[in-house]
């Protein structure tokens, strides 16, 4: 029988399979400030590899959401409603902001570049770098409602709570990311690769947590989940 639980349990984990899935089918976005020709070459040239990606981000942010609804749930069970809610409202800001990126990058490489409107394709590349950065933030609160309210529990132990908050601070780095260029810019290392992935590793763990604490109690008391 399908165990529906605890496969929400472990949407974070498809979410972090599906991102990534998504992000090496779209390829390397061209840069803030991208030439006319850059810009033709990557949302023209690589048009259906753009198009697939948006569906794979699709699905994936569609288990973002379920993830985080496991999460509120657990987190309700153990008598912190407040901060599943918390977890509830980040992952709702987090999945639009998500939405609208793979909206605005699917419509340069299925209508607008090939239009011939390369000053609005421009406008629009350069819009989704900063909306990557701006999404740092409901992803820092989600990481916090996750951290806070599993240790507020009792559910998470004492190190694993600090390298949430650790995460969280990370993320919330990279939301200052503002420079011109380099490894501080919008499009530079640390937006790009160090908060993600700091973000994607939170995500993959507490699932697994939340899948293995679910497996870990007897079927009638299931709502009990064991400190780990």
């Amino acid at each position: 029988m399908f165990d529906w639980e605890r496969n929400w349990r472990g949407n974070g984990i498809i979410f972090v399979v599906l991102f990534i899935v998504a992000m090496l089918i779209y390829g390397d976005q061209p840069k803030v400030g991208a030439t006319p020709a850059e810009l033709v070459s990557f949302y023209h040239g690589d048009r259906t590899r753009i198009l697939i990606a948006a569906v794979i981000f699709g699905f994936a942010v569609l288990t973002l959401l379920w993830f985080a609804a496991a999460l509120t749930g657990v987190l309700r069970d153990a008598g912190k409603g407040g901060w599943g809610t918390a977890a509830t409202t980040a992952s709702t800001a987090l999945g639009t902001i998500f939405f609208v990126i793979v909206t605005m990058n699917t419509a340069l490489a299925y209508t607008i570049v090939s239009s011939g409107n390369i000053r609005f394709a421009a406008g629009l590349n350069d819009l989704s770098w900063v909306l990557m950065v701006l999404a740092l933030f409901p992803a820092a609160m989600l990481i916090m409602a996750g951290s806070f309210g599993l240790w507020r529990a009792g559910l998470i132990s004492n190190a694993w709570f600090s390298a949430g908050v650790a995460a969280m601070v990370v993320l919330l780095l990279g939301t200052t990311t503002w420079a011109g260029d380099g490894f501080w810019a919008v499009d530079g290392a640390y937006a790009r690769f160090i908060a993600p992935i700091v973000g994607l590793a939170w995500i993959a763990v507490v699932s697994g947590f939340l899948m293995r604490s679910y497996s870990a109690v007897s079927t009638p008391d299931r709502a009990a989940v064991p400190a780990a």
